[in-house]
C-alpha cells in the first residue's frame, strides 16, 4: 500500500502524505517558543538589555503565524489544489496549475529555510558561533528541545517537491 487517494491526477505516496502533515508540527514548538518574546520575557537568553519597540508583539506574533501558514501551504505539493486551481477562484477556477508554478516557490522556500537554520544549527554542534547565550544549561536544552526540529523544515519541503515533480511529469 504505497498511496494515498487524495483526488489527484496521480496517486500520491503514502510517505509525501505523512510528511506533509508532519511539517506543520515540526514548526509548532519553535512558534510556540517564540511567543513570550513578543511580552518582553527572554526565556532565558543572555543579550542586549534593550527595551523593545512597541511593534515587536505584532511581528513576534505575525512572525508565528506566517511561519505555520507557509509550512501548512506543503499541503499543496500533495492535493489537489497543488495541481488545478479550486473552482470557487474567480476566473481561473479549474484551470490546471502548470507544475513550476508550485515547483518554484518550493525549492525556493525550501532552500531559504536551510539557508536559515543552518548558522544556529552548526553552532549548536559547535561548527560555528552561536547567535544566542542562555542563562544555563537548562534553557540551552529548552530552546534546542523547541526550536531544533525545524531544521528539518526546508529539506522536507525539498522531498515532498521531488515527489510532487514526479508525480506531475508521470501525469504528462
Amino acid at each position: 500500500m504505497t498511496t494515498y487517494a487524495a483526488v489527484t491526477a496521480r496517486p500520491v505516496p503514502v510517505w509525501a502524505n505523512r510528511v506533509a502533515h508532519a511539517i506543520p508540527l515540526i514548526l509548532l514548538p519553535h512558534c510556540l517558543w517564540r511567543l513570550p518574546f513578543a511580552w518582553g520575557f527572554e526565556m532565558g537568553m543572555i543579550g542586549d538589555e534593550q527595551a523593545m519597540p512597541w511593534w515587536a508583539p505584532v511581528y513576534v506574533v505575525a512572525l508565528s503565524v506566517v511561519s505555520e501558514a507557509l509550512a501548512l501551504l506543503s499541503f499543496g505539493l500533495v492535493r489537489v489544489w497543488g495541481e488545478v486551481v479550486p473552482g470557487w477562484v474567480p476566473l481561473l477556477g479549474g484551470r490546471r496549475i502548470p507544475p513550476y508554478v508550485a515547483v518554484v516557490p518550493a525549492v525556493l522556500g525550501s532552500l531559504a529555510a536551510i539557508a536559515l537554520w543552518g548558522q544556529e544549527v552548526l553552532a549548536w554542534f559547535g561548527f560555528a558561533e552561536g547567535l544566542a547565550g542562555f542563562e544555563n544549561i537548562w534553557w540551552q536544552v529548552l530552546a534546542q528541545v523547541c526550536i531544533t526540529p525545524g531544521i528539518l523544515w526546508g529539506p522536507l519541503v525539498l522531498a515532498l517537491t521531488v515527489a510532487y515533480v514526479i508525480r506531475r511529469r508521470r501525469q504528462g
